[in-house]
């Protein structure tokens, strides 16, 4: 079922579309590593971790930020012909995340900015954790035409 195609003016304040939950596993962490260079042993060595005192290998902030990656909900297939590009995004990162949490990212939409012919969308992303605590914070801004 492909979703009926959207435009700057069909969103609305409050808005919300839930992404997959996604558990972070090894060997997530270990593709993390992989594709991202950060080598710390933070990220990956469990025994140095524990020797300071974590319970397992500590996700990188990146690792969190992109469990908000719209592409894995439905929000890219609703703005195919109406996206111009995206913006920005910022993250504010309130809670440690180990490997084994499972995480669940959220964007909600904060703000809807007239132009003459595009707008603004703006998305309050989130993050919780398997208990409900809120581990990461942040916002995405999106430009998108208006209907033609």
């Amino acid at each position: 079922m492909v979703p009926a195609q959207r435009w700057f003016e069909d969103f609305t304040l409050g808005e919300r579309f839930v992404l997959p939950s996604r558990t972070m596993t090894e060997a997530l962490f270990a593709a993390f590593a992989l594709a991202s260079g950060d080598n710390h042993p933070v990220h990956y060595d469990v025994e140095y971790c524990r020797a300071r005192g974590m319970p397992h290998m500590l996700a990188h902030g990146f690792q969190v930020a992109i469990q908000t990656a719209a592409g894995a909900g439905i929000f890219p297939h609703l703005v195919e012909d109406s996206l111009k590009g995206f913006l920005e995004q910022s993250s504010r990162f309130l809670h440690p995340v180990f490997a084994g949490d499972t995480l669940y990212a959220a964007l909600e939409v904060d703000e809807i900015t007239p132009q003459r012919t595009t707008g603004v969308l703006g998305l309050r992303s989130t993050v919780h954790n398997q208990t409900g605590v809120l581990v990461m914070d942040g916002r995405q801004r999106y430009l998108l035409r208006r209907r033609p």
